[in-house]
């Protein structure tokens, strides 16, 4: 199985704070984290890529902007 990249990293932080929190309105200074397969611990400035995602949801993946959406970011 291929390791998890970036975007899957911060979509992963993100699965995470709308769990905790029961939102996914993510403050643009918010740093979370995420742990990889392997273990290794990963900082997510959230707030700074949900705001890039959100300002390029034109031009995403569809698959992307679905994941976007279901968590209702």
């Amino acid at each position: 199985m291929p390791a998890a990249g970036p975007w899957d990293r911060a979509l992963a932080t993100l699965c995470q704070y709308q769990r905790r929190e029961g939102h996914a309105w993510v403050p643009r200074k918010w740093i979370g984290a995420v742990r990889d397969e392997a273990g290794h611990q990963h900082p997510i400035k959230l707030g700074i890529w949900l705001n890039n995602q959100k300002q390029r949801r034109a031009k995403l993946p569809g698959e992307h902007a679905k994941a976007l959406e279901e968590l209702g970011a």
